[in-house]
């Protein structure tokens, strides 16, 4: 299969992508005590379509991208893809982690590491080799293929983690402070890697980030997460043009005013405390100090 055939395959399947987090509440138990980690969150992201998620730390991201991903069970509410809920790890999801390190294995060559999802889906070993030379491509690591990842600069590493994910053709993909621990350079690159693949791929993709410039040049929407326990205080769009690059969209003057209003927001977010109405359902106000 061509790149171009790929391409249409993974569009449709995004077109079905929908993915809605419905009333999804998380309580850790343990040691004699609970913590309400994440109260009512409840969005929706259309098929292909690119969201970032941004808040105070400690605002349950992570723990709400993990029952996104079906590796945590929420203790209320629900995750459905498309027509189906989500309760283990779905076949049409791949995730990308910050701990690209980790997630790789130093034994394996990269392009080893690439194909090691694939054989959970008994592709041939033909057609794991074409999404493995294309994933590779994409990222641009042809020429590292038969190298181990500790063999490479941890920007690399990352862009093998970014092809792994990307061969396995998912129509949604997650990304958990995936740059944070690369350079600046690095992190420009990486984040233009990520719109060029999701633009020509059409996958849906939730970006999950702690740096407010990033998360308004990448997505097509902001949502702003409050302080714990958490619910999406606000969910902002940003009307920038779809073709951006490192110097012309930051400098431009939308950017500045989107960027200063969600600042604004995430640092009202660390004062924002939700109460329980008798319905059930959430609400919320911020301390004006």
């Amino acid at each position: 299969m061509t790149m171009t055939h790929v391409d249409s395959a993974l569009s449709t399947g995004a077109d079905r992508a929908r993915l809605d987090v419905r009333g999804v509440r998380k309580i850790y138990q343990g040691a004699g005590r609970s913590v309400e980690a994440v109260r009512d969150l409840t969005f929706s992201l259309g098929g292909g379509e690119l969201v970032c998620i941004v808040g105070p730390s400690g605002a349950g991201k992570t723990t709400l991208l993990k029952c996104v991903a079906g590796l945590l069970a929420p203790t209320s509410g629900e995750v459905r893809l498309g027509d189906e809920r989500v309760v283990e790890p779905p076949p049409g999801m791949a995730v990308v982690f910050q701990e690209y390190g980790r997630s790789l294995f130093p034994w394996m060559t990269v392009q080893g590491n690439i194909d090691l999802p694939l054989k959970q889906k008994k592709l041939s070993k033909g057609r794991r080799a074409e999404l493995v030379a294309q994933a590779l491509e994409a990222v641009g690591l042809t020429d590292v293929a038969d190298a181990h990842p500790w063999q490479l600069s941890g920007g690399m590493q990352q862009r093998v983690a970014i092809a792994r994910a990307v061969a396995y053709e998912p129509a949604v993909l997650l990304m958990d402070e995936p740059f944070a621990a690369v350079d600046a350079q690095t992190r420009a690159e990486l984040e233009d890697l990520t719109r060029s693949l999701w633009q020509r791929l059409g996958m849906t993709l939730l970006f999950v980030t702690h740096d407010i410039d990033e998360a308004v040049y990448l997505g097509q929407r902001v949502l702003v997460l409050s302080a714990s326990p958490t619910v999406v205080m606000e969910d902002i769009t940003v009307d920038l043009p779809a073709e951006r690059d490192q110097i012309t969209t930051r400098s431009a003057p939308r950017f500045g005013e989107l960027r200063a209003h969600v600042h604004e927001q995430v640092q009202r977010a660390k004062t924002y405390h939700t109460t329980t109405s008798s319905d059930g359902s959430a609400a919320g106000k911020a301390d004006r100090g």
